[in-house]
């Protein structure tokens, strides 16, 4: 309960301080009265308009990516997996470089091309991923990720040696991730969306559990194993492509924070999908923080952020865990 009650304090003091910093850093008791309407203009304005539908969105992208992240490792039984590696980010970048390539004018013409690019990705592994029976056999589907997520940087590559200086800095920017597009239509939107994909996989706890220790074990449990991967497998990949159409490519989350969680709440995906969701937004709060002001008024991708920071976490947990 402690360790549950500390978790919580620390998100909520991440939000805090993620609306408080920023180019225009601003102190506490002006955020208290900006939220309340009793504050200047100007701050009322950045406050209520700019920094805490970015700051919420940050913090449940966070939070979506890490628990995809925990299912997918449950389902695929290895713990290297994360929302990414099933080709997603391939597809999803090819759409959105696509888009901005082409100089698409539209402001949701990139994230629906992310989007579209997504689906289509998770279409094609799926079908790569069937073998003889209709059977969807978790080791190709890891494979095909690679190789559909190899193929469209390929292709990403030949695209972006062609586009002209801005675009190419535009897609490259993209492809970091970062919350600058935030506003109150994309976090309505994007809640909307996940909210029923993460339902389900907090929903399915107990059976990630089971289908964790293997297919052979969960079935003799009473678990439709077929049934539960297609399922596990679709609304990771819908919430992953939600997350990348309105915030880029942001990696590193899903794969450290489940591992980071599983240290102190164990395996059980009960404790484990809420614990992530709540680090994992903290963590992306925090880099969306650092991302705004260690070179403000220019902002770094919030990529760049996660990764300096997964890269030392990630080694840390690994030498744990060998010892």
């Amino acid at each position: 309960m402690i360790r549950w009650l500390g978790l919580c304090v620390v998100a909520v003091l991440a939000v805090g301080l993620g609306v408080s910093l920023g180019p225009a850093e601003l102190p506490f008791t002006v955020v208290v009265d900006a939220l309340t309407g009793r504050g200047d203009h100007t701050d009322v304005a950045i406050v209520q308009k700019l920094r805490v539908p970015r700051v919420l969105l940050a913090f449940v992208v966070g939070g979506s990516l890490a628990v995809t992240g925990a299912a997918l490792q449950a389902l695929i039984r290895n713990p290297l997996a994360e929302p990414y590696l099933l080709g997603l980010s391939g597809g999803a970048g090819l759409g959105a470089v696509l888009a901005i390539a082409t100089n698409i004018g539209s402001a949701w013409a990139v994230p629906l091309a992310a989007t579209i690019g997504a689906l289509a990705a998770i279409a094609l592994v799926y079908r790569l991923a069937l073998v003889a029976g209709g059977v969807l056999d978790t080791r190709v589907l890891l494979f095909a990720g690679v190789v559909v997520s190899a193929f469209s940087t390929a292709i990403m590559g030949a695209i972006l040696a062609l586009a002209p200086a801005a675009e190419l800095r535009n897609a490259i920017i993209w492809m970091l991730g970062g919350f600058d597009r935030a506003s109150w239509l994309t976090l309505g939107i994007f809640t909307a969306y996940a909210a029923v994909p993460l339902a389900f996989l907090f929903v399915s706890s107990r059976s990630l559990d089971l289908i964790s220790l293997g297919e052979e074990p969960a079935q003799f449990l009473g678990v439709n194993v077929e049934r539960l991967k297609r399922l596990l497998y679709l609304f990771a990949s819908l919430l992953t492509a939600a997350a990348v159409a309105v915030s880029g490519i942001i990696g590193f989350v899903g794969l450290v924070i489940p591992h980071a969680v599983r240290m102190v709440w164990g395996h059980t995906h009960r404790a484990l999908l809420p614990g992530a969701f709540l680090l994992g937004g903290t963590l992306m709060v925090f880099a969306d923080a650092i991302a705004r002001t260690v070179f403000a008024p220019t902002e770094l991708p919030v990529g760049t952020v996660t990764a300096l920071i997964g890269v030392p976490v990630f080694v840390v947990l690994v030498r744990r865990w060998a010892k």
